[in-house]
């Protein structure tokens, strides 16, 4: 036993010689005394030590990239070896973890390709300790890490929660045998040319053997040449030559094919080159012959129009100061591109402009969507102007593989159940909602009923659905939904299908079922977890395209709830009224132009919208809506506009055939694009190494702003442009500030520096290898400290991994000690106020042995005379016995007598 708190007992004096001094408080009593003492000792916090049978391993299996062929070869004799130390109490538990992290054991729980391009050791013992303290009641724990040690993400923080939790980490470095490898260590290219400028474009290799190795060579994911080079004394170099005759930025790739090489990995490498041109318009648009195309163009404006939407990069931002969205669907556009519009708007002084049709705002599915906060106008329908009910069923993925943890914390069915959750939120009281969980089957969690009145039980509902493993039978799921949404009472029924993309099977005859669907009225969309690229996304296509409706992919399961939302809103909550309807004037133009605009008198249909407060309208409709038509406003340093009618196609007739057409569009654009970077001030920017380094040049005349309002640097990490941050200046010379930075390899940036009200943009760039192959030996350092704080150690013998924790283990004594406390507490006041006294229990009396009474005087002369006198014996006579005189009673004798019977 210890004390944690033993400076307490130094209170025991105290109280003793406050009951000395006091007798009135009576603390000598022996009852007082004792709550006294235990009191004393319940604050010094006495823990007695602890002894447990067995412990719970829980072992983490390095499952990414570049650990994936020596795990292979070793985890089954390290798994045998394991069981073979394991005693009889012990127990052994194994996550596998690479991006994300899953508990072995659940059906179909298996790493999937696209979640082991990294290693996030730091996460998986994270989930380890609170799987441990979850599911060990309290019995002791260690974790055992089989990795090649290259995490590619910080262990800091993680030995206080281990040693905080008493968890000691071993790890296993497990390591590839051979030792030949070559890699690309560079791709070296200028970071900016001018339009049609050619440029070297040069590739270092690194090798730990001599041979020659081929290379290739590739622009924007087409192969443009490849060549041999001759790596001599572990290193060899190769040269090529490009020029681009259109603005934007490029993406080169290098790729190796050695015929014997330890790392696959690292035989990529990849760079981007801006090339500059004048500022130009990005049009989006699915309309063969866009009319908005050919009127900017004819207006003088550079235009580049993208038909497949889905090639869209994030490099042909560059140099783009206004992009149109004409009547293109959310879902198609790549998943990275929405998410990088906010930092391309707010900071790189960039502009959006939407225009309307069936497919573009809430019905194109942007409500809720990174684009959403950058209209001027709300997206939602408000629940006075819905017109029709809607009859929807949810039908939910919840085989094994939705079990697995993501960045956030979560598991992949936690946030699918929370998107359906928010689209319960969004539908209407009157219309129908029924869910299902499909595994090999259907399972009904909502039967179809009205949202109304079951709102939040409908919520609850779908909160608990949970990963029981196997796979997703989608037939089952799409034939249950369909059955009760068929004699469904509503104007419109739908069914959205959630599914894994590598994981759906047994498809069966869906091509009969949802033409029966589309045939009655109903729709399907799909939303997809996964990439185009998965094993079953062909499937999902082929569904949502025969259904009608539309499809989201999306690899991150932390958007899942907002895409629900976008697909619910889309098909709930959006209206795009096919009807002519008047215009109005509104007076927000002036604020564009000085000049007048004859508007057009009607327009053949639009979007229903709402003015936000920050926005202005130039034009309305006249109806009972009032909704706005043309709507623009500020964001950030940027610019946007809607424009809620329809540009070109369907719905258009009107507005193509208005004879200020041309000069609306060119008015409203150029506003969009903001005025031209003022002269006598420029952005550098260059890649060292790992090390981006920015220059800002400026002349004479701009000093007195930049002494006024210093620069400001902004820069965005990833292809989604997320986690932007500040950089500081350094003034090198008069004219000149530079700042730089470590930028981590494989990722992309681009940023903005903003100065006098404006921002000139840079990038993207990218330092370009993935750091999953980077094999950076402080992060095997790092583990090994972590290790070390800990407890733990490496191991060497997979037998020591049983071993019992060195961290000592206590049960606090105090609670018990506080209820025995009480319960004297208790007793004294009862002794106090009744006085009662503990009965005295009356012992038994030994019973006294007779005493002899001691021969008088007489009696002792008498025997003497006796003896002395001569024996005379006469045989004749009999024998004379003399009589025995009776014992004399003494006085003592009486007196002891008489006390015994006053006592009866």
């Amino acid at each position: 036993m210890i004390f944690r708190h033993p400076e307490w007992f130094a209170l025991l004096p105290v109280l003793l010689l406050a009951g000395w001094l006091l007798p009135r408080l009576s603390l000598w009593r022996p009852l007082r005394l004792l709550i006294l003492l235990l009191i004393t000792v319940a604050l010094a916090q006495p823990q007695l030590r602890r002894l447990a049978d067995g412990i719970d391993l829980w072992v983490l299996l390095d499952s990414s990239t570049s650990a994936e062929h020596p795990m292979a070869k070793g985890l089954p004799e390290w798994e045998k070896l394991l069981e073979k130390g394991r005693g009889p109490q012990d127990r052994i538990f194994y996550l596998n973890y690479a991006a994300e992290v899953m508990k072995r054991g659940a059906e179909g729980a298996e790493m999937y390709a696209r979640n082991q391009t990294q290693t996030r050791t730091a996460q998986a013992v994270t989930q380890a300790l609170a799987f441990a303290q979850r599911e060990g009641h309290d019995r002791p724990a260690r974790i055992l890490a089989i990795t090649d040690g290259y995490s590619t993400e910080p262990l800091t923080g993680l030995a206080s929660k281990l040693t905080q939790q008493g968890v000691e980490l071993d790890y296993r470095l497990a390591r590839e045998t051979e030792t030949t490898d070559f890699r690309i260590a560079a791709l070296n290219l200028p970071a900016r040319a001018q339009l049609g400028e050619p440029f070297l474009i040069e590739v270092e290799l690194r090798g730990t053997a001599d041979g020659k190795i081929p290379v290739t060579l590739l622009r924007n994911g087409h192969e443009i040449k490849t060549s041999n080079v001759t790596v001599q004394l572990g290193s060899g170099i190769i040269r090529f030559t490009d020029r681009l005759p259109t603005a934007g930025v490029a993406h080169y790739e290098a790729l190796i094919q050695p015929e014997k090489d330890a790392h696959k990995g690292n035989n990529r490498h990849e760079a981007m080159i801006e090339i500059a041109g004048g500022p130009r318009v990005l049009l989006l648009t699915k309309y063969t012959n866009d009319p908005v195309a050919t009127t900017l163009q004819r207006q003088g404006f550079t235009v580049e129009t993208v038909t497949e939407l889905r090639s869209l990069r994030p490099g042909q931002l560059a140099g783009v100061k206004c992009v149109i969205f004409n009547n293109v669907p959310a879902f198609e556009l790549p998943s990275e591109f929405l998410p990088a519009m906010d930092f391309y708007v707010r900071e790189q002084g960039g502009s959006i402009l939407m225009a309307g049709g069936k497919q573009s705002f809430a019905a194109g599915g942007y409500f809720e969507s990174p684009l959403d906060p950058l209209l001027p106008v709300s997206l939602e329908l408000k629940q006075e102007h819905r017109k029709l009910m809607v009859a929807m069923a949810i039908v939910m993925d919840r085989s094994g593989s939705m079990g697995m943890t993501v960045q956030n914390g979560f598991t992949k069915m936690q946030l699918g159940d929370e998107g359906a959750a928010n689209a319960i939120r969004f539908l209407g009281p009157q219309d129908l909602l029924a869910v299902f969980a499909v595994d090999s089957e259907a399972h009904e969690m909502v039967p179809l009923q009205q949202v109304g009145p079951n709102r939040d039980k409908m919520e609850s509902a779908v909160r608990r659905i949970e990963s029981t493993g196997g796979g997703i039978y989608v037939y089952n799921g799409l034939k249950a939904a369909w059955d009760q949404l068929k004699t469904a009472p509503a104007g419109q029924r739908h069914i959205i299908l959630f599914s894994d993309a590598a994981d759906s099977e047994e498809p069966g005859a869906y091509k009969a079922l949802i033409d029966e669907i589309t045939h009655n009225g109903g729709t399907v969309s799909v939303i997809a977890l996964g990439t185009r690229g998965d094993s079953d996304a062909w499937l999902l296509d082929d569904i949502a395209k025969l259904g009608k409706g539309r499809i989201f992919y999306t690899d991150k399961a932390e958007e899942l709830p907002s895409i629900f939302s976008q697909e619910t809103v889309a098909v709930a909550r959006s209206a795009f009224i096919a009807e002519p309807v008047g215009t109005k004037a509104a007076g927000g133009w002036y604020e564009i132009s000085s000049q007048t605009l004859d508007w057009p008198p009607q327009v053949d249909g639009f979007n229903l919208s709402y003015l936000r407060d920050w926005a202005s309208q130039a034009l309305i409709t006249q109806d009972e809506y009032t909704a706005p038509l043309v709507a623009f406003g500020p964001r950030g340093t940027g610019r946007t506009a809607a424009l809620s009618f329809p540009l070109g196609g369907e719905h258009s007739q009107r507005v193509r055939a208005w004879p200020k057409y041309g000069d609306f569009l060119q008015t409203q654009v150029r506003w969009l694009m903001g005025e031209a970077t003022p002269p006598g001030i420029g952005v550098r920017h260059r890649i060292e190494g790992n090390t981006l380094t920015l220059d800002l040049l400026y002349d004479e005349e701009w000093e007195p702003k930049l002494r006024a309002k210093a620069p400001r640097v902004v820069l965005a990490h990833g292809l989604r442009a997320e986690g932007s941050h500040e950089l500081a200046w350094e003034r090198v010379a008069p004219g000149h500030f530079q700042t730089s930075t470590e930028l981590p390899e494989g990722e992309m940036v681009r940023g903005a520096v903003q100065v006098g009200g404006q921002a000139i943009s840079f990038g993207p760039a990218i330092v370009g290898t993935s750091t999953e192959w980077a094999f950076d030996e402080t992060r095997v350092e790092e583990l090994r400290r972590v290790s070390l704080t800990s407890g733990g150690r490496e191991l060497l013998e997979m037998s020591q991994a049983w071993r019992s924790p060195t961290i000592p283990r206590f049960t606090d004594l105090g609670l018990y000690l506080l209820i025995a406390t009480l319960i004297l507490l208790l007793f004294e006041a009862f002794v106090t106020r009744t006085a009662w006294k503990l009965p005295q229990w009356a012992r038994a009396e030994l019973k006294p042995r007779p005493k002899t009474a001691k021969p008088t005087r007489e009696t002792l002369q008498h025997q003497e005379r006796l003896q002395q006198s001569p024996k005379t014996e006469d045989p004749k006579l009999p024998a004379v016995v003399p009589e025995t005189l009776p014992p004399s009673v003494s006085d003592a004798d009486r007196q002891s007598r008489f006390q015994r019977a006053k006592k009866r």
